[in-house]
Parts: structure tokens; sequence; C-alpha cells
């Protein structure tokens, strides 16, 4: 059985929230200026309002199903929520690993895609949750290297 395991730790990130908010405030912007009057308006608030609970729950990290942590071994990955709860997900083979986010697609028990940001964990945390996004396994030293 192999013992290895990478921790995690995720913390909110303002660049997202803002990058969130101000991407949904441009889309109500243009919707506003497609339809006008009332119906316009309303579609344009209700956009801004899901920019800002999409910034609230994935950014900020405030929402009782936020994910705070990621638990990851060479077979699994264990997600741990705001509310205490941890679940054991399953991650879809195709994953995105850019220089400065990691979207990991969870495919079961829940079905969404964990956000992660260079800014919501340590530099090293980030390299080795990026390794581990690449090739699926917790980066490691062999005993006989560390022996030497």
């Amino acid at each position: 059985m192999n013992a290895r395991r990478l921790r995690v730790e995720l913390a909110p990130s303002a660049s997202l929230a803002i990058a969130l908010v101000a991407s949904h405030a441009l889309a109500a912007l243009c919707v506003f200026a497609v339809i006008r009057g009332v119906p316009g308006a309303f579609g344009a608030a209700l956009i801004l309002a899901l920019g800002v609970t999409a910034a609230w729950s994935r950014a900020l990290l405030r929402a009782r199903s936020s994910v705070t942590a990621l638990e990851l071994t060479d077979t699994a990955v264990e997600i741990e929520l705001r509310s205490g709860e941890r679940l054991r997900a399953t991650v879809a083979e195709r994953r995105y690993v850019g220089r400065y986010l990691v979207l990991l697609p969870v495919r079961a028990p829940l079905r969404r895609t964990v956000l992660v940001t260079r800014d919501m964990t340590d530099a090293d945390g980030f390299r080795r949750l990026r390794i581990w996004a690449l090739w699926g396994r917790v980066s490691g030293v062999a005993g006989k290297q560390l022996a030497a």
C-alpha cells in the first residue's frame, strides 16, 4: 500500500473573486445593452447576482459547500468541504493544468469542477498539485535516494 499523501489546504482568493464578479458584470452590461428596459435590467441583475454568488462560493470559500482542502494519493482524491464533510471523489482523466490555475473536474459523488489558483495555496503545494494533476501521482523521493 502506498502511504504517500499530499494535503493541499485552500485559502480564499481575492483576485479570483474580482475576476468572477468583473466578468459577470461585463456580461450583465452586454445583456442590458442588447435588451433595454425592465427585462434587460432584470436579466443583468440576475447575471451579476450569479457572479457574486460564484465569487462567494468558489473564490472566497464562504459557502458550506466550498472546497477548503484536497487530499491526494496516487489512486484517490478526498475533498474536504467548509462544512467539515469529507468526500472521496473521482476526478476525470482530462484536467487543465496551467501556470496560474488547475482545474479538476470531479465526477463522483458530486459533479463540479474544483478550480485552484496559484494564490489559494503555498508555492510548493501548488507545484505538487500541478504535478499530481498532470501525472496522477504524488511526487516523492525513493528511499534509496535519501540514504546516499
